[in-house]
């Protein structure tokens, strides 16, 4: 039996985007995930336009979205975790233009349970294994590679399973080429849930868990757990091996903390606030979204704050151990729910709100006189920096991708008198808020654009061939 699914208009708003060489040319390519649907997209990098290459229903709700390179591969693959229960790894064929599953594995119920993995994904840098996740207790890593014939092959699933514990966030740790291992922001509510008084609710700490694969044995172990000060909502994994320094940032409210195994010890730096903000000065500053660059010689991170605000953050080690974390304003943007950054030069925000933009990085804001925040600078408990944000400096946008989400409103009217009504659309939020009128048709692709001689009043088409009937 075959189903045939058609959609008038599709999702516009983004819950996810990864970035990847899928198919498998040097050129890389952006994975959105519209929370039902999959759309493959490339930027043009001489128009910097963005075009579209496959769309595809899932017919579930993606949860989340990763991509991974075997060690030595030349392309990349997608990791789809989803109401399905099932961990799916997707490969583009560029020859059919589609999207096909490689690994299918169930080891769940279906629906959006809070104990069912599929929320949370983590992949090792090196692309040996994956880490599975829910919201509660079960973790599963699943371990990956090649066979004779090079083909991707998965293991059975390994547990990780803690009961009582809940899960924040979790991403891998690149270790170069020791045992995988992943980093998980838990808190153990156990003590909480049998305290009726709430004593132990408030007591209890947030804490950083490292997860480690041991590839001999084939098991996987709870290396470390370590309480944090403050309330984290994500971590960024930083380059190992022969890249950088390995570890995580862990994003807090008003802290960005630097934490690794061995002789490390916490580098903390103030998260920089806005001079003379409008807002709540009591409401704390947190990261949401954050974007990773690293070439062979260095790295960079930019991460952004929930008003918009980007900033460079780079680490400066010492042997290997990390001595500061310095932050620079980079520029301003809408808030988003993903970025990425292209080796291209290009920067994709899908936005929570809004249309999402794609920009060129015209500088890299190390010659400019923003001033630098650094860790070192010596500050009271409870301070911070302060930074006056400005228009686009380091960015210049280049394309432009509409989204109506969210619709906050909709009315069905003929104003326009076309005999066939519109759907009139109030969309976004704040000052990017917008009126959008829906038609019923076809959208016209421009094809060609030819620059006229002179003033030209009138255009005929003719004849391709002789025997046409018509011009």
């Amino acid at each position: 039996m075959y189903l045939y699914n058609f959609i008038l208009q599709r999702a516009t708003g983004i819950t996810h985007a990864v970035h990847g060489c899928f198919a498998g040319t040097k050129q890389q390519e952006i994975l959105l995930s519209k929370g039902k649907s999959l759309e493959l997209v490339r930027p043009d990098p001489n128009t910097g336009k963005v075009h579209t290459l496959l769309q595809t229903e899932v017919f579930g709700v993606i949860r989340s979205l990763m991509s991974f390179r075997l060690t030595g591969g030349t392309k990349d693959y997608a990791v789809v975790g989803s109401d399905s229960g099932r961990i799916v790894i997707l490969e583009y064929n560029p020859a059919k233009n589609q999207l096909e599953k490689v690994h299918q594995e169930t080891f769940g119920k279906s629906g959006c349970r809070r104990i069912v993995p599929g929320q949370f994904l983590a992949i090792d840098p090196k692309g040996r294994a994956v880490m599975i996740g829910a919201i509660e207790k079960q973790k599963l890593v699943y371990i990956l590679n090649r066979d004779s014939e090079a083909r991707l092959t998965i293991s059975s699933p390994l547990e990780a399973h803690k009961s009582s514990t809940l899960t924040y966030h979790m991403v891998g740790v690149d270790v170069g080429f020791e045992n995988p291992m992943f980093a998980c922001l838990e808190i153990d509510y156990e003590e909480a849930d049998l305290d009726p008084s709430g004593e132990a609710a408030a007591k209890t700490q947030q804490t950083l868990t490292f997860y480690e694969l041991d590839l001999g044995l084939n098991h996987v172990v709870r290396k470390y757990s370590e309480p944090l000060e403050e309330h984290a909502n994500f971590l960024i994994s930083v380059p190992g091996g022969n890249d950088g320094p390995s570890g995580v940032l862990i994003c807090s409210e008003n802290y960005l903390t630097y934490k690794n195994l061995g002789d490390q010890h916490d580098i903390r730096c103030p998260i920089p606030r806005r001079r003379n903000d409008l807002d709540d000065p009591e409401r704390g500053m947190i990261f949401i979204c954050s974007a990773t660059h690293r070439t062979k010689s260095m790295y960079f991170f930019l991460v952004q704050t929930e008003q918009g605000d980007i900033f460079k953050v780079t680490l400066e080690t010492d042997d290997d151990v990390v001595s500061e974390i310095k932050l620079k304003y980079f520029d301003t943007v809408p808030p988003a729910t993903a970025m990425c950054v292209l080796k291209t030069g290009f920067l994709f925000v899908a936005c929570e709100f809004g249309n999402h933009y794609l920009y060129q990085i015209a500088h890299l804001g190390d010659d400019d006189d923003e001033p630098e925040f650094s860790s070192a600078m010596p500050l009271e408990e409870g301070d911070t920096f302060f930074f006056a944000p400005r228009q686009l400096k380091n960015l210049v946008m280049v394309d432009e991708i509409h989204s109506y989400a969210p619709i906050l409103g909709c009315q069905v009217a003929d104003l326009a008198n076309e005999d066939t009504p519109q759907l009139y659309l109030a969309c976004g939020r704040g000052p990017r808020s917008s009126i959008r009128v829906l038609r019923h048709g076809l959208e016209v692709s421009e094809m060609a654009v030819s620059e006229l001689p002179g003033n030209p009043n009138a255009v005929w088409t003719v004849k391709k061939r002789i025997d046409d009937r018509r011009g």
